[in-house]
């Protein structure tokens, strides 16, 4: 399974969930989807899906966490960056790029009106839920190579400055600080 394949899967999760902005209901369609694929593209899943961590591993989208979720520890950001993925390659993409574009997501908005978080730790164990669904057993031994880069250190700031992550994340600012 490569990078497309995987994200064709996310999206084919999406679509045969009744509710597509509920993460878990798309992570248990994901694992679903997935254990009924070839064993070795449930293990070749595991390393796109951490490949998907390492590239999303950036301060400014740390930031964005931070301000959605109220804070944000190194767990948080990991079901964040969950969260994100569930939302589907576009959203993912986009966010990566411009952190600060979340806030333009009808679903950021309605989870920043209600207070619900933007995680989803079931999302990390798509490829551990399908390998044992299709085999019965864990996946094999040895983790996925993780190289995460080295932050940022323009972005290297006290999190909870909020006029600094204003000037930095004005859109989600707004919808979350004020």
């Amino acid at each position: 399974m490569d990078k497309k394949q995987f994200w064709e899967l996310i999206a084919a999760a999406r679509d045969q969930v009744i509710a597509p902005d509920e993460s878990e209901a798309v992570a248990r369609e994901a694992a679903s989807l997935l254990a009924d694929r070839p064993v070795e593209d449930v293990v070749a899943a595991t390393q796109v899906l951490w490949d998907l961590m390492v590239e999303s591993y950036t301060n400014p989208l740390w930031a964005a966490a931070y301000i959605a979720n109220g804070g944000c520890s190194d767990d948080g950001f990991d079901y964040f960056r969950g969260w994100l993925i569930a939302q589907g390659r576009e959203v993912f993409e986009r966010a990566v790029a411009d952190p600060d574009a979340l806030a333009e997501l009808p679903i950021v908005q309605a989870c920043a009106a209600d207070g619900v978080d933007l995680e989803a730790e079931d999302m990390l164990g798509i490829t551990w839920n399908a390998h044992i669904t299709a085999t019965g057993d864990q996946l094999p031994a040895g983790p996925p190579s993780i190289r995460y880069p080295q932050m940022d250190p323009a972005w290297a700031f006290d999190f909870d400055d909020s006029d600094e992550m204003a000037r930095r994340l004005p859109r989600l600012a707004a919808l979350y600080l004020e």
